[in-house]
């Protein structure tokens, strides 16, 4: 034993004295004058000193050991009476505190920290033991609940930390980190920088910096911080952090090849897939991406998310059933998700299962709800989407007065958002039921009880226009114009271009749509207007015009089922480039399959083709979805008629003009009608003819 501790005493000694010979030489520092003040007429007697410590140095080891708290109340005792017999060395006060530390005994451990700075400014363990309770008391708090100031102080000590030793790159990171959690930003990004100026190929200090610059929405900032590494040096996380910056461009198909690379250099790495996966579906490949999130869930059968993945993937291709399955999976594991249930009531909705999927909505508000009606804006907005899913389910069931009591209880909530989504719901309640001066009167109600909205304002306008006050209502929007080229001009001009086009006054609606681009700076922006743009030639009847504004659109956007849409049903309704239209359509049907309108597309493209079989199917199942709209009977009337069906043809024909006469004038075309009458007429002579023939 004695041997033993003899080891040990000679393997202190060395750093013991080391630590004497640092105390002294700051002892004869500016910053130490206060220390030996205080000690000053009291000898050092370090022999002494050392012996305690080479004691506490052996309990402290045997706590490490055994655990047990007398042995470290043993060693806090030899600390103490070591650096009473040497109160100037702050390497003993240093250990004593970090003892204090790994104890749990935190608070003792901050006042010993505390005073060794107090002493000695720049006496970096210390400091570092302070950032190390503060970055742990960080962890273990909830945020609030005096997180705030913690925070605070643990940037207090890593910003003394950096200017002590400025040249470690992982304290730099470490604080840039601080100031993005304290939403720093400016501050985050100078010490990310300076930690990839220290070591420009460090992968951590890299991708940090570049997920910053993503957070900023400087995506072309963090490409080229990415880009900047070779790519023979490139790491898994490297290519990772290039695949997100990459769908933040929605550059999809540069993404799907970044997390391609980095699952090449790290085969089990779950995240890459996940990116992947998400991009291949970004990019329209619905399949492969299936193919990845199954990969997955053979990795990890544990992990929920992922058949929550399946399932939606499934329920855009319309394989209700599989998606469900897949659900049902994902809600035996996580039996308090709200995500789970919420997607499985979409699927019900799509199903037309309305009575399954009205009870999981009705649950999800009983369990959300709070007796004393009080909510945090989490929980209101939570309820709002429960309550407009709720609603919408209520409306595609034919029961709108249950639907709008829903949609007011969003308004309820309060909030302005809240107030705006309640109400623009029961507008559109009420005009897919076309009763047009409802939905003008509530417009107006939702006006009153938010006169600062100016979207509900120009909704307002938009209905007024559409029940024959267009002057009016187009003088109200402009005049809600700042003119400075303001980015807030944009939604007043679109709101414009629309009411110009329904009113047919085609030039000062492309006029609109021309200054709505001047101020439109996303992507996403441009690329509706240039949509609005393509459907105001359509309307022209500038087909040329309009096709080559929908290409353009989806040139940007290949997954931009809307523009699909109008675009395949634009060229099979001129019976133009029929096969060209059909593929357009099926990608749109492929994005969104129980769209009533792109089920209705692809119906007419078929019987544009001649194939009558394909066409009534898709054509039956758009008028179950949206079997108030004249075009869609229109358009089974003439199926009918070409398969010899007459008395069917009559019928949804006259169905047809029955619901024109119920639309108001801005969304009928006087030729339609007119074309569709002349059909019915026709019909009905021949009708009248064969029943005479049989008398």
């Amino acid at each position: 034993m004695k041997k033993q501790f003899w080891i040990v005493s000679v393997a202190l000694t060395g750093s013991f004295l080391l630590a004497q010979n640092q105390t002294a030489r700051v002892a004869d520092s500016p910053a130490a004058a206060g220390s030996q003040s205080a000690t000053k007429g009291k000898t050092p007697d370090r022999a002494a000193a050392y012996y305690h410590f080479a004691l506490a140095h052996m309990y402290e080891e045997q706590v490490a050991t055994y655990g047990r708290s007398e042995l470290a109340n043993k060693a806090i005792e030899e600390y103490r009476a070591a650096i009473d017999a040497d109160p100037t060395s702050a390497y003993l006060t240093s250990g004593l505190a970090e003892l204090y530390a790994k104890t749990g005994r935190i608070r003792d451990a901050v006042v010993e920290a505390q005073d060794i700075i107090k002493r000695n400014p720049n006496n970096l363990e210390a400091r570092r033991l302070l950032g190390r309770i503060y970055l742990r008391s960080l962890g273990d708090m909830q945020a609030g609940s005096g997180s705030e100031s913690v925070l605070k102080l643990a940037i207090e000590q890593y910003e003394q930390i950096i200017r002590l030793q400025p040249d470690s790159m992982d304290d730099h990171l470490l604080l840039g980190r601080l100031y993005r959690l304290n939403n720093d930003l400016q501050k985050a990004e100078s010490e990310f920088k300076t930690a990839v100026k220290l070591q420009p190929d460090s992968e951590e200090a890299v991708t940090t910096l570049a997920y910053l610059y993503n957070e900023l929405g400087d995506t072309a900032r963090a490409a080229q911080v990415l880009s900047s590494v070779p790519n023979t040096e490139r790491s898994a996380k490297l290519y990772s952090a290039l695949g997100y910056t990459y769908e933040q461009q929605k550059q999809y198909k540069n993404a799907v090849e970044a997390y391609r690379h980095a699952i090449e250099l790290d085969r089990d790495n779950l995240d890459a897939i996940r990116g992947l996966a998400q991009n291949l579906l970004n990019d329209g490949q619905a399949d492969a991406a299936l193919e990845q999130y199954k990969v997955i869930a053979d990795a990890n059968p544990e992990d929920a998310q992922t058949y929550v993945r399946i399932a939606e993937i499934y329920r855009k291709q319309g394989k209700f059933d599989l998606a469900l399955e897949d659900l049902k999976k994902a809600e035996s594991m996580v039996q308090d998700s709200v995500e789970v249930p919420y997607n499985i009531a979409a699927i019900y909705q799509a199903q037309g299962r309305f009575d399954e999927a009205i009870p999981i909505m009705r649950d999800l508000l009983k369990k959300s709800e709070k007796p004393d009606g009080k909510y945090s804006n989490g929980e209101k907005s939570n309820r709002a989407v429960f309550l407009e899913r709720l609603g919408t389910i209520y409306r595609d069931q034919g029961n709108n007065p249950a639907a709008n009591e829903t949609f007011r209880q969003i308004v309820a909530l309060g909030g302005d958002e809240n107030i705006e989504r309640g109400y623009q719901q029961i507008i559109d309640t009420w005009r897919e039921a076309k009763d047009w001066q409802k939905a003008t009167d509530v417009a107006k109600e939702a006006v009153q009880k938010l006169p600062s909205s100016r979207d509900l304002k120009m909704v307002l306008a938009a209905q007024q226009a559409d029940m024959g006050e267009a002057d009016k209502a187009l003088k109200d929007v402009r005049a809600m114009l700042k003119g400075d080229a303001n980015s807030d001009d944009r939604q007043v001009y679109i709101t414009l271009a629309q009411m110009y086009t329904r009113l047919r006054r085609f030039s000062d609606a492309e006029q609109a749509l021309d200054k709505a681009e001047q101020v439109s700076s996303k992507t996403d922006d441009k690329e509706y207007v240039w949509f609005l743009r393509g459907s105001t030639f359509e309307r022209e009847k500038r087909y040329a015009e309009a096709e080559e504004q929908f290409k353009k659109v989806v040139a940007s956007d290949p997954e931009h089922a809307s523009a699909l849409n109008y675009l395949g049903y634009m060229l099979a309704d001129q019976n133009m480039k029929l096969e060209e239209a059909l593929g357009y359509i099926k990608r749109a049907v492929d994005i969104d399959p129980t769209n009533g309108a792109y089920l209705d597309s692809i119906g007419w493209a078929y019987f544009r083709l001649g194939k009558y079989e394909l066409a009534e199917e898709n054509l039956l199942k758009a008028s179950q979805k949206i079997n108030t709209d004249p075009t869609v009977h229109d358009h089974l009337g003439d199926l009918y008629q070409k398969t010899g069906r007459l008395k069917l043809a009559a019928t949804h024909w006259e169905r047809a003009l029955t619901e024109w006469n119920r639309t108001i004038a801005a969304e009928v075309d006087p030729a339609d009608t007119a074309r569709v009458q002349k059909k019915l007429d026709s019909a009905k002579m021949r009708l009248a003819k064969e029943e005479g023939a049989k008398q």
